[in-house]
């Protein structure tokens, strides 16, 4: 999916020219796909203005309703995990500010995200409508549930940190689908990467990580 040219200071286009060679692809991050889409997308338009000088440094920052947009390189790791080709169908838990959501239109061909707070999903929708991407479709629920209705998914991921992985997540993989998610504590998790073949369920840990809580009824009771 191909996203619209948007006029832009050369300087924020440097910055994040700067951002891939120096915080991700230094860091590890190889996939070339993955490189071009944290190169293509905009993350300034997806931060609040109070922060937007800080659009391409190299951490989280926070957004409305006590959430975050995720440091530039655990977005681009996180994706890579998921190892997408072009041709899936994946299912984004927790929409925020989009931004997660953008990377993963440029990369697959449809992208469901589902946020629990609806003027975030709304706010994420018109992000993603103004940089021309169509490929996405934004829904308000509980993304610990899943959304079982467009399943099966060739990729789930999941951008708040759960106390365990949902049930109903491993479920709605397709047969060699992966998903990819932060489990542990409210403070502390480490990304935990689940791949479906057949009957069989690998799950696999990777690295430390840092995320809000994820709230629902197979997550965290509050962000609190």
């Amino acid at each position: 999916m191909a996203m619209k040219n948007k006029i832009e200071p050369d300087d924020y286009r440097c910055r994040r020219e700067a951002m891939v060679d120096r915080q991700i692809r230094a860091r590890g991050v190889k996939d070339p796909r993955v490189l071009e889409a944290m190169r293509t997308v905009p993350r300034h338009l997806f931060v609040p203005d109070a922060h937007r000088t800080r659009s391409y440094h190299d951490t989280p920052l926070p957004t409305a309703e006590g959430q975050t947009i995720s440091q530039p390189y655990i977005v681009a790791w996180m994706t890579e995990m998921l190892r997408l080709k072009g041709d899936e169908v994946v299912l984004e838990v927790g929409a925020g500010s989009g931004y997660q959501a953008a990377i993963l239109c440029l990369l697959a061909r449809f992208v469901y995200t589902i946020e629990r707070i609806g003027s975030l999903a709304e706010s994420a929708r018109r992000r993603l409508e103004g940089l021309g991407l169509a490929n996405f479709e934004v829904v308000v629920g509980d993304g610990t549930r899943g959304l079982p209705e467009h399943s099966p998914y060739q990729g789930i991921i999941v951008t708040a940190g759960a106390p365990r992985v949902p049930p109903l997540l491993v479920e709605q993989l397709a047969d060699g689908g992966r998903l990819v998610i932060p489990v542990g504590s409210a403070t502390l998790q480490v990304l935990t990467v689940i791949d479906k073949k057949g009957d069989k369920i690998i799950t696999s840990e990777e690295g430390s990580c840092v995320f809000v809580p994820l709230v629902g009824k197979h997550g965290w009771e509050s962000s609190t």
